[in-house]
């Protein structure tokens, strides 16, 4: 006599599989009850939790739903994967709903399903597709693997990485019809729009995998150009055709959550690529009135980043002792400089990610937030609706911190409060445009800021470059003397125990014979000398020339450290400091 099914009255109802094998004998009620549980807790498919329970095994099911239901059944294992058909049914919903389309003849298209009691989604592919549905059997462990598989691809790839569409809650459909509306087109654009949509997904996957920190879409009279900016350098990608830079930009603007319909004033969105369960990637998106067409500028922000420690940023042992006793000082001003896309803002994080602990209140104003830092309170400043540094700053001043950190010191009166709090028992970061320390000091009195104020509050500024990492397939190379000592070394340092490394290119850095960047970084600490320096309104140079008897290396000079570790070359140092 076959089992009885559970009450269904029970707040959580046994799925039609299970009813199934109840009612043949094959699973017992409670363990049909128990099993219906589990998956609705874990928000998990029942014929997951079913075949992980060991109840019954894949091959089993298969056999039993095929003779149950009377649908033909198929060993995925012999199929040929690439006669398969593409673009029968939506990649996102057969990876949610592990689906996969076998083959399509006239009005119908046969579907591997391992639940035929899946009606839900039969018929939803039945709706899609406008054809009539045919189900096949197949092992749920096989077709799992094989959906797995095929997701490999960069549009699956990416469908998987994005998680809920790039962290904005439109389907598919609505992102096409936007787009459509966007262009004063029908929503039957959508299907003209398909291989832009596949064309912006492997540029994403391709960016990734690359490296890049940015992505450049540049239209222009008679070409459209793609750049990635890897380690510091422009490289063209692309060159797709002209036509597509319309519903381009409409596609990037709809999932940054943009007004799609306004393209005569520049842009700023957000969107997120969820990666895995504990590493997601954002993309700020910038866009761009120009003569021919919206320019579009991604820039990648991974918050691993700020993760990677004090360690893996290149400070020498001795910068490193210097700049973590500064900032763990109780109260005082540290500010970091050097040009855009010299790793200003990755510093500061990782800074912070130091001194991020449960009894310290961290506040930050920032234009935008870049990495999201869990434990950190952080603002967005909006000029617009009056939330401007300096206003944050005196907000931060009533919310009890212990260190606050402004994004970039624009003008004197974001200057005044930053100080003032510096003074008042508080830590301060933040960031300037100057080209080394000691010009630092002088551009904070060139802005009006007090020298007294600035001599009282300021206890280090970190001047910073990034230079290109050589590859590991890097060859030592001979440079005459001459031009070492040119470049900076001391005659002592020319002792042949050591020799410059040249770049090669390999398959590993594209060719290249750069992989990845490595931070050169001049570190000054506010001594005595310098504070009566700044106390009688002396100039850079002066200022320099005591940071030198203080002992604070160049940024050329701790760039030369770095060749002479084999890091990076002389050529590299050259070009990105000055002497």
């Amino acid at each position: 006599m076959a089992a009885v099914l559970p009450n269904q009255t029970s707040a959580v109802p046994v799925p039609g599989l299970a009813r199934a094998l109840v009612q043949a004998g094959r699973l017992s009620a409670q363990q049909a009850e128990a099993l219906s549980k589990q998956a609705h807790s874990e928000k998990t498919p029942f014929i997951d939790v079913l075949v992980g329970s060991a109840v019954i095994d894949a091959r089993s099911l298969a056999a039993f739903c095929a003779e149950t239901f009377g649908y033909p059944q198929l060993d995925l294992s012999a199929l040929n994967r690439s006669y398969l058909p593409d673009n029968v049914v939506d990649p996102k919903l057969m990876q949610k709903r592990r689906v996969l389309a076998l083959a399509k003849r006239g009005n119908k298209v046969s579907i591997a399903i391992s639940d035929p009691t899946d009606t839900q989604t039969l018929d939803q592919i039945k709706f899609q597709t406008e054809l009539a549905v045919e189900p096949v059997i197949v092992e749920h462990t096989q077709l799992v693997q094989l959906i797995d598989k095929l997701g490999q691809s960069a549009e699956q790839n990416l469908d998987e990485l994005i998680g809920d569409d790039l962290d904005v809650d439109f389907s598919e459909e609505e992102m096409g019809a936007a787009a459509a509306a966007a262009a004063g087109e029908s929503a039957t654009a959508d299907i003209d729009d398909a291989p832009v949509v596949k064309f912006l997904q492997k540029i994403l996957i391709d960016a990734i995998n690359m490296g890049a920190s940015d992505l450049h879409f540049e239209p222009f009279e008679k070409f459209y150009r793609i750049r990635f900016r890897i380690d510091g350098v422009l490289r063209e990608i692309a060159q797709p055709p002209l036509a597509i830079k319309e519903k381009l930009a409409s596609r990037v603007k709809v999932i940054s959550k943009l007004d799609i319909s306004e393209k005569r004033v520049p842009q700023d969105g957000r969107m997120k690529l969820v990666l895995s369960k504990t590493r997601a990637i954002d993309f700020r998106v910038s866009t761009l009135p120009t003569l021919f067409g919206e320019k579009i500028v991604m820039r990648i922000l991974d918050p691993s980043q700020a993760q990677m420690g004090i360690d893996a940023l290149g400070y020498d042992p001795d910068q490193k002792a210097l700049l973590m006793d500064a900032i763990q000082r109780p109260y005082g001003m540290v500010l970091v400089t050097g040009p855009t896309g010299s790793g200003k803002t990755v510093s500061l994080y990782t800074c912070l990610n130091i001194l991020n602990k449960p009894g310290i209140n961290i506040s930050t104003a920032e234009d935008p937030a870049e990495i999201n830092l869990p434990g950190v309170n952080q603002v967005n400043v909006n000029d617009k609706a009056g939330l401007t540094f300096a206003a944050a700053l005196k907000a931060f001043l009533r919310q009890d911190p212990d260190i606050i950190m402004v994004g970039e010191i624009r003008d004197l009166e974001t200057a005044d409060i930053a100080i003032k709090a510096a003074q008042t028992g508080h830590m301060v970061f933040s960031t300037l445009h100057t080209n080394d320390a000691p010009s630092t000091l002088t551009r904070l009195m060139n802005m009006g800021v007090a020298p007294f104020n600035i001599a009282s509050s300021v206890i280090m500024i970190t001047a910073q470059r990034l230079a290109r990492r050589l590859c590991s397939c890097k060859q030592p190379t001979v440079v005459p003397d001459e031009a070492l000592l040119q470049a900076g070394f001391k005659e002592e340092e020319l002792d042949g125990t050591w020799m410059p490394y040249k770049p090669v290119g390999c398959e590993r850095c594209n060719g290249s014979g750069y992989k990845g960047r490595v931070g050169i970084y001049q570190i000054m600490p506010i001594s005595e000398e310098i504070e009566r320096i700044i106390l009688a309104h002396g100039t850079a140079l002066e200022i320099e020339e005591q940071a030198r008897r203080d002992g604070v290396k160049t940024l050329r000079e701790a760039g030369l450290v770095k060749v002479k570790q084999g890091l990076t070359s002389l050529e590299e140092v050259l070009g990105c400091t000055n002497e």
